[in-house]
């Protein structure tokens, strides 16, 4: 690939994931309220069922699903069955964490991504790239604050998930370019509605208010879009690059608790945000001075 084609392939990355980034923080909210009133099995059942429903319409609308065997391939199954697994594990502690705690550590994510594209992708990440996702993930910590009494048996179950969806995106890497984007979505729908039908078979089903059902409709339709834009992120430019674009969600997190509920950050989060931000530019910078 040449640099131009890389830095073009970069740019595309870093905005798919920063778009899915606050997709997830808005679906987040809506599971974290719901979770409060709902089994985790059938509450992730209920929304992998909508999920799937949702792809399918889109793969259907856009002539994908003329390749639907396609999303059978071996290693969009191995994909789906992570993707599925770090979802119910997350998921599952979500409803068990503050909402803080388990952000941060699935925020940890961009270390892991990274480590994972040097190891198996070869990629080379300079000095000055490894400080900037440290640093950008102190900042992550700054700014959510979270506390120490939070972290227990749960808080393991978070990091498992976090590992999970970096080998996920790992693997995304590895599919073939003629598999449509929308198939790799629609696989890690169908994997998450069979294992989360699987273990509701173990719980039971609680009676749903219309509230309930209608809250998880809407993280079903922005999760969706967010599954899809983070494939789309990790098909494209280096992963050691846009991975680190986790941590935009967090912004779009403060932005919104700012414009809904008038939250303002305290001065230790202002300069968690300025480390997050900084090491955001620099991350591009450094990408744009090796793609010159």
């Amino acid at each position: 690939m040449s640099s131009a084609a890389l830095a073009a392939a970069n740019r595309h990355g870093i905005l798919c994931m920063s778009g899915a980034m606050a997709l997830f923080i808005v679906n987040d909210a809506f599971i974290k309220y719901v979770s409060a009133s709902l089994p985790a099995a059938q509450m992730i059942f209920v929304r992998s069922v909508l999920v799937t429903l949702i792809v399918f319409g889109a793969a259907r609308a856009l002539g994908a699903t003329a390749r639907l065997p396609l999303a059978g391939g071996r290693l969009v199954a191995l994909r789906a069955f992570i993707d599925a697994c770090a979802t119910m594990f997350y998921l599952a502690s979500l409803a068990h964490l503050p909402i803080a705690n388990a952000t941060a550590i699935n925020l940890a994510a961009p270390l892991f991504m990274t480590v994972f594209a040097v190891l198996f992708l070869r990629e080379t990440v300079s000095a000055g790239r490894w400080l900037a996702i440290g640093a950008g993930f102190v900042g992550v910590l700054l700014v959510i604050q979270p506390r120490a009494q939070g972290f227990n048996a749960w808080a393991l179950l978070t990091l498992v998930a976090t590992v999970f969806h970096a080998a996920r995106d790992l693997l995304t890497r590895g599919i073939a370019p003629e598999v449509p984007s929308i198939l790799v979505t629609l696989a890690s729908a169908v994997a998450a509605t069979l294992l989360s039908g699987a273990w509701l078979l173990t719980q039971g089903w609680q009676p749903m208010s219309p509230a309930q059902g209608f809250f998880l409709l809407c993280a079903a339709v922005f999760v969706a879009g967010g599954f899809y834009l983070i494939i789309a992120s990790m098909r494209r430019g280096e992963m050691s690059v846009v991975g680190p674009f986790r941590y935009s969600g967090l912004l779009v997190a403060l932005v919104l608790g700012y414009a809904i509920w008038g939250d303002v950050p305290n001065p230790l989060a202002w300069g968690g945000i300025a480390l997050i931000i900084g090491s955001g530019l620099y991350i591009l910078v450094s990408a744009r001075a090796r793609a010159a």
